[in-house]
């Protein structure tokens, strides 16, 4: 069996084969006329300007991050962990670059070919950062635990627990990255978003997109940057943490306690390790099956999106079974593997009734917009946090039915399931912003209004299937952390966690308190942001009366560069607090005290994280459903009230709600990472 795992990082290999066949095809397609290619031309070149600069200024907080894991840890770890971060740097670069190549196309098939075309190449286009995130990630994780375990050379004295630090140490880089790609992409993207909504649409009365409005290029920059970049950096980060909790266990763990089984099964480590690997393997191979069924033959985006979902899952369930039953001989991590399945596709699918516009919640608060702001903001507030009962509900069972399946360890298999179908999530996810821009472009480029009719449909479609990708991030992110933390507390030999020690209620109210003051910084810090793109688009239409009138170009170039520095500005203090606070309490609490600190931000970071996306995004859908013409329709007194809950919900769904993901499983990273210098 250990012979097949040779096996696992060529399917990573593959993905990405297929990854660049599919780009090769979507670099075939016509871009359309010279407008919108120029169009195209800003996007792109705005897109990789900040992709740049925000690498390189995360190079010199990675460099010294591996520093001290080479100083105070492991040379090899700290090796891990530079790999790590090159890889979801590479994954983000990718998936931007081909986000930035198929928006063009998707407006020009639109124009020339109708919905399906359309469909078809936003969909290729997200295909392409799902199967490299999968592909890269797979492939990274596989090849540093082959490394690990190779007998000679510097790696002949290596053994297991020392291969779960040094594996740990590539998930740490990757979850480093992205925390920054997550908080400097959403700051930046909606900064450009509010400043371009509340001066444009609000004050001046223009449509979404207009030409006219100088923040509009910064806007569309923002999709790739922030819903394409740092969502791909987020996903591959969860991703590899479910694979690396899942080893760490299994290294953890001689036994595991079934009950669904009856008896105490031992766990051997290797074969425990080489599970997720394989359950991995599978998943790629079925997310590239899927992706090919969705083939844009249809005018429904929302069936075709969900038939390759519910592919990739039926065939994910069917091989597990078999698997399990080869490796241990047993259904007990087959079930485990199910409920994760099953959980995530069910929080999606929770997700999409709070964000949906064919739903309800999302049509009542349009309802209440009718009323002004103020009712439209509380009620959207007041869906997400109901939105957080049957999500949190659904993690409980999960957590209880995968330990009874399996033990502990079938508790980070369900993590594993659930991201098992990683590819073809992301591709459903990425397709999103794609249409959005592809709709940006065929505003800016006059084309007829029907082209825009069909862009805004896949769009409406892409905001339900992000806000399902971010339940998908929110349920693993819980699991996963939780099994990063059983395994931390193996290793420091923590029994259980007592609530009568007063330095584990410290810990637990820091870690309570950590993604508060993370979502309070990140939101400031879009504000902020924010605040400059205003005050730069009012100062143009301002010394500029032209741009109204069509006669004078505005300055694009300036609003790009103002949302790129103060992105860039404003992520340091959120991406370092992740990093210092775990490692603060560590040394001076102790290991008791940081497993508090563990326990409370993962409890409060989970449920924050699901208010703030599912507001957002309800916010966001109930504006679209007044712009086709319910209560009040474009430009009526609702709507108004719909863009200012939509503004404030940007910052909700966009930066600070999906970055505690990264936040609670970075922290738990970082807390086994560290573990030796605190004990």
């Amino acid at each position: 069996m250990e012979n097949i795992l040779y096996a696992v990082p060529v399917i990573g290999v593959i993905a990405l084969a297929v990854a660049l066949m599919l780009k090769s095809w979507i670099a075939k397609q016509d871009e359309g006329n010279a407008r919108m290619k120029e169009i195209s031309g800003y996007i792109r070149e705005g897109a990789m300007a900040f992709l740049g600069r925000e690498y390189k200024m995360v190079a010199v907080f990675a460099v010294a991050l591996l520093l001290i894991v080479a100083i105070f840890i492991d040379v090899i770890a700290a090796v891990a962990c530079l790999f790590g971060a090159a890889f979801s740097v590479l994954a983000g670069y990718i998936g931007m670059k081909t986000a930035t190549d198929a928006n063009v196309r998707t407006t020009n098939a639109a124009s020339k070919s109708g919905m399906p075309s359309a469909l078809k190449i936003a969909f290729r286009g997200g295909a392409v950062m799902g199967l490299c995130v999968v592909g890269l990630g797979l492939l990274g994780v596989s090849v540093v635990f082959i490394v690990c375990n190779l007998d000679t050379g510097i790696f002949a004295n290596i053994t297991l627990d020392d291969c779960a630090t040094i594996i740990t140490g590539f998930s740490l880089g990757a979850s480093f990255v992205a925390l920054f790609g997550r908080v400097g992409g959403g700051i930046y993207t909606k900064a450009a978003d509010v400043g371009a909504d509340l001066v444009g649409k609000v004050e001046a009365g223009i449509p979404e997109d207009d030409p006219r409005n100088p923040a509009v290029i910064a806007d569309n920059v923002g999709d790739n940057v922030g819903d394409v970049a740092g969502m791909g950096s987020d996903l591959f980060e969860s991703y590899v943490g479910s694979i690396v909790s899942a080893i760490t266990l299994a290294i953890a763990i001689p036994t595991v306690n079934s009950g669904l089984l009856g008896k105490e099964v031992e766990l051997d480590p290797v074969i425990g390790s080489l599970f997720p690997l394989f359950l991995s393997a599978i998943g790629i191979i079925a997310s590239i099956i899927a992706v090919f069924f969705v083939n844009g033959k249809t005018n429904n985006p929302a069936s075709q999106l969900n038939l390759g979902t519910y592919i990739s899952s039926a065939i994910v369930i069917v091989a597990s079974y078999f698997l399990s039953d080869v490796c241990f001989g047993n259904i007990g991590a087959f079930v485990a593997v199910v409920i994760g399945l099953v959980v995530g596709v069910a929080i999606g699918k929770i997700t999409e009734y709070y964000t949906s516009g064919d739903f309800k919640p999302v049509k009542e608060i349009a309802q209440q917009c009718e009323t002004g702001s103020a009712t439209c903001i509380i009620s959207g507030f007041a869906t997400g946090l109901t939105s957080t009962v049957f999500p949190l509900l659904l993690i409980a069972i999960a957590i209880l039915g995968a330990y009874y399946a399996f033990g502990l360890y079938g508790i980070a298999i369900a993590a594993v399931g659930m991201l098992s179908t990683t590819g073809i999530v992301i591709a459903v996810d990425a397709y999103g912003p794609i249409s959005d821009n592809a709709g940006g472009i065929a505003e800016m480029s006059e084309l007829p209004e029907e082209v825009r009719e069909i862009t805004d449909t896949l769009d409406s479609v892409g905001n339900t299937t992000a806000a399902v990708g971010k339940g998908f991030a929110v349920g693993s992110a819980a699991l996963t952390a939780l099994a990063l933390f059983v395994s931390y507390s193996q290793i420091a030999n923590l029994d259980r966690i007592d609530l009568l020690d007063p330095k584990v209620v410290a810990g637990l109210l820091i870690g309570g308190m950590l993604p508060m003051l993370f979502s309070a910084l990140t939101m400031n810090s879009v504000g902020k942001a924010a605040n400059q793109m205003i005050e730069e688009v009012r100062r143009q239409f301002h010394e500029f009366p032209g741009i109204m009138e069509g006669t004078q170009k505005p300055d694009y170039a300036r609003c790009v560069d103002i949302s790129t520095g103060a992105a860039l500005k404003e992520m340091l203090l959120p991406g370092a607090l992740a990093v210092i606070c775990p490692i603060a309490v560590g040394l001076i609490l102790g290991t008791e005290a940081l497993g508090g600190l563990l326990a409370g931000s993962l409890v409060v970071g989970v449920l924050m994280a699901i208010t703030m996306s599912n507001a957002g995004g309800a916010w966001d859908n109930a504006k679209k459903y007044i712009e086709t013409g319910h209560n009040g329709g474009k430009g009526s007194e609702p709507h108004k009230a719909a863009v200012v809950g939509d503004t404030v919900g940007d910052p909700f769904k966009d930066t600070s709600g999906p970055s505690l993901n990264i936040l609670i499983k970075l922290m738990t990273v970082v807390a086994v990472v560290f573990l030796p210098l605190f004990l």
